[in-house]
Formats: structure tokens, sequence, C-alpha cells
């Protein structure tokens, strides 16, 4: 097959790529365009940490006092996609006459309301919607949770907590130390920094949730190592060079230090590199790719409004 950049892709050296990317590396450049796009699983350290210890929360034995995880981090850093890591890894099981959820993700409502909250477990386990009064949607809740086999239920965006009233905010704390009593399952809790200011507000619950923090990046070797695994998770037909400490300290700094904006800006470049026959992120297409990272987009929404 003869390549954008003229050359036959049975001929091309891939050996930097990740064997599983090898062979999207031979389709056409519409479809590595897509397929780079795409979400894709970038192991690190601190990531495997978290799916280790989510899935020692799985196995852990019932009982009335059970450990919880509170996933704590900035916006975009990679939460959420742990997160989904791992509800991949428990998929629904389907019996003949029932479903089977292990593991039930379901995101914290704006509004902190016990009424909301409960809405969004029915909505997540495919339940019908109804109106029910408080102490009947418990009844439900429980049920339906105790039916479908949910060993664990993680609540991502948690910090939405604190966008309620104190007496709201109140009821939820209490609302999740209740069905942590009454389930006996591991309750896992995903957000930025006011998540775990949220749970400090109740003795009991910031006793049972261990905080996990997800840090933003810093030119280490770890981040050098990341880049590596970025580089080679791309279809290029040439070597990216951009786990050296130099370029992996312009990458951070210009993508503030989240993984989740790394990976636009890295997929911004790796989309001009396909589209200009260029087949590597480096210097060139890096300045070609259009990325402006956080502070950048609200200097230019700010200018917008002024």
């Amino acid at each position: 097959m003869t390549t954008q950049t003229g050359l036959d892709a049975g001929d091309l050296d891939l050996s930097h790529l990740h064997e599983s990317v090898r062979p999207i590396a031979d389709l056409p450049a519409s479809e590595r365009l897509g397929y780079i796009r795409a979400d894709r699983w970038i192991g690190y350290p601190a990531a495997n940490e978290a799916l280790q210890r989510l899935e020692t929360l799985l196995a852990w034995p019932a009982k009335q006092r059970m450990p919880n995880l509170l996933l704590v981090g900035p916006t975009n850093n990679g939460k959420s996609m742990i997160i989904e890591k791992f509800r991949r890894t428990h998929p629904v099981i389907s019996h003949e006459d029932r479903e089977e959820i292990p593991v039930l993700v379901l995101q914290m409502p704006s509004e902190p309301s016990v009424g909301r909250f409960y809405a969004a477990i029915l909505a997540a386990v495919g339940a019908p919607q109804r109106n029910y009064r408080a102490a009947e949607a418990e009844q439900v809740v429980v049920r339906l949770l105790r039916a479908t086999g949910v060993r664990m239920l993680i609540i991502d965006e948690l910090h939405n907590m604190l966008g309620g009233r104190s007496d709201r905010r109140r009821e939820f704390l209490n609302l999740l130390r209740f069905l942590g009593n009454e389930l006996r399952i591991p309750l896992v809790g995903v957000g930025t920094r006011d998540a775990y200011l949220a749970i400090l507000a109740d003795d009991q619950l910031e006793n049972r949730f261990a905080p996990l923090t997800l840090s933003t990046w810093e030119p280490t070797g770890d981040a050098c190592s990341l880049m590596a695994s970025f580089a080679a998770s791309y279809p290029l037909h040439r070597p990216s060079p951009i786990a050296t400490p130099a370029m992996t300290s312009y990458l951070l700094t210009r993508s503030e230090g989240t993984i989740g904006e790394l990976a636009t800006l890295l997929t911004a470049a790796a989309t001009v590199a396909i589209t200009t026959g260029a087949e590597s992120i480096n210097q060139a297409t890096l300045q070609q790719a259009t990325y402006a990272g956080p502070t950048e987009r609200r200097r230019l929404f700010e200018r917008e409004l002024a």
C-alpha cells in the first residue's frame, strides 16, 4: 500500500510503535486520523496505583465499616479515564433474568439533592424514572443495587456537592454514610480538591475515605516515560522525538501539566503529522498544531468578552 509519504507501508520500519499500533499504521490516512482522535489508555505509575487500589477495594469482604477511596486531582488530569478503564475491566454481566453490575459509575448531579442523586442511580442501572417520595426512592434504590449485584459505587464529579446549600450538603453526606452502611460496599468519590473539602465536613466520612491524589506532571523521568508511551501509541511512520528532557519540559509547560491537555496537544500535532506527510510529532508539527492551553484559552475568551 502506498502511503501519503510516498512509501510502501509494508517496507516501513515501525519498530518505534507499540505492536498493537503497527497494523494501524498500514491504514489510509483518513482511518489513521480517526484512530488518533479516539480515546486511548496510556498507563503510568499513578494510574496503575489507582487501578490497583480499586481492585483491592472491589475484592474487600463485606463488613459493617467498609473502606472507601477518594480520587482527587485537577480537572482534565485523567481521573475519569481511570474510572472508565476500571469499569470496562468489570463489565455488566447479562444473566437470563437480570443484569449484574459489579461496578456502578454515575455522575454527581450539579445540584446535590437527595432526589436528584437517587434519580441518577436509577438512570445508571436502567430503571424506569418515576416521581418517588424520598423514603420510597431510598427503598427502591437499595433494592435495585442489591438485585443488580453492585459491589462498588463510584461517584464522579463529587465536588459538585459543594454547589448546594449547607443543609443539602449535610443531607447528602448523611446519604453517603447510609448507603455505605446499608449496602456494605465500598464507595469511591472522584473529583477536584473541592471533593476532599466536602468530605472533610463529616468526621465519620473523612475517616472512611482514603485520599489518592493525581498531581499535575513535572518534568521527571516518569514524565519522559509517559511521552515515550504517547509517541508509541500514534500510528505515524517516523519516530516522534518527544521523550527527551527538553521536549518533556516544553510539552508540560504548554499543556500546563495535566494529562488530558497533553493528550489534546499531542493529538493535534499527530493530526498535522499525517495531513502534511511529516509523519512525526516534532517541533515543526507541534508549532503547527491548533492548540491553546487552558490559560491561553481563558485569555482569548476574556478578550472576546471585553
